[in-house]
C-alpha cells in the first residue's frame, strides 16, 4: 500500500496550512516532518505550483544561519558554479547517490550498535554514549571518508580522461570526413 502524501498549502501572507492537521504549520514543524521521515509536498494555495524544495531550501538556510554550518564557503561557491553548466545534472545525482550511501552507512552503524548494546532505539540512548561512541569512531570513519572520497576523485578523473578522448576521437573522425569529402 502507498504512502499518501501529506499536502501543504503555502498562501500568499507565507503562511503555511497543514491539511491533515487543518491547522498552520511553520518552518519548524516541517522541518520535524523530515526529521519523522514524514512524505509531504508543499504547494501554492492559489497555483498548486509545487514549492517543496523552496520551503526545504529555507529550513536549510535557518539551519546554517543559525549554530554550525554543514556546508563551508567553498562548498557553496562551487555549487553555484555548476549551475548552467554541463555537469550540473550529473552533480546532482552523484550528491544525492552520495546522501544515500551515507544513509545507509549511519543506517547500518545504528543496526551494530542495537546489537551490541541492546535492542532500543539508539536515537533514544544516552546522548554521553553517543558522544563518547563517536569521539572513539571519529578517526576509523574520517579514514574511511577520505579513502572513498580518494576513490571518488579517482572515478571523476577517469570519466574526466574517458570523456577527453571520446571528444577527441569524435572530432578526430569529424575532421577526417571533413576533410575526405573536400578532396584533401
Amino acid at each position: 500500500m502507498s504512502e499518501t502524501v501529506r499536502l501543504i498549502k503555502k498562501y500568499p501572507n507565507r503562511r503555511l496550512y497543514d491539511t491533515k492537521t487543518s491547522a498552520y504549520i511553520t518552518l519548524t514543524d516541517v522541518k520535524d516532518l523530515v526529521l519523522k521521515f514524514e512524505v509531504f509536498k508543499v504547494v501554492d494555495a492559489k497555483t498548486d505550483e509545487d514549492l517543496t524544495r523552496s520551503i526545504l531550501l529555507q529550513i536549510i538556510l535557518e539551519e546554517e544561519s543559525g549554530g554550525v554550518p554543514l556546508f563551508s564557503c567553498e562548498l557553496l561557491n562551487g555549487f553555484i558554479r555548476f549551475y548552467g553548466s554541463a555537469m550540473q545534472g550529473m552533480l546532482g545525482k552523484y550528491l544525492e547517490n552520495n546522501m544515500r550511501t551515507f544513509v545507509d552507512f549511519q543506517s547500518k552503524l545504528q543496526d551494530q550498535s542495537r546489537t551490541v548494546y541492546g535492542a532500543g532505539d539508539p536515537s533514544h540512548m544516552q546522548a554521553d554514549f553517543w558522544t563518547q561512541f563517536l569521539n572513539f569512531q571519529q578517526p576509523a570513519m574520517q579514514s574511511m571518508m577520505t579513502a572513498y572520497m580518494d576513490q571518488s576523485k579517482k572515478m571523476f578523473q577517469s570519466m574526466q580522461d574517458q570523456l577527453q578522448s571520446q571528444t577527441r576521437n569524435m572530432f578526430t573522425t569529424y575532421q577526417a570526413e571533413q576533410d575526405e569529402q573536400s578532396g584533401k
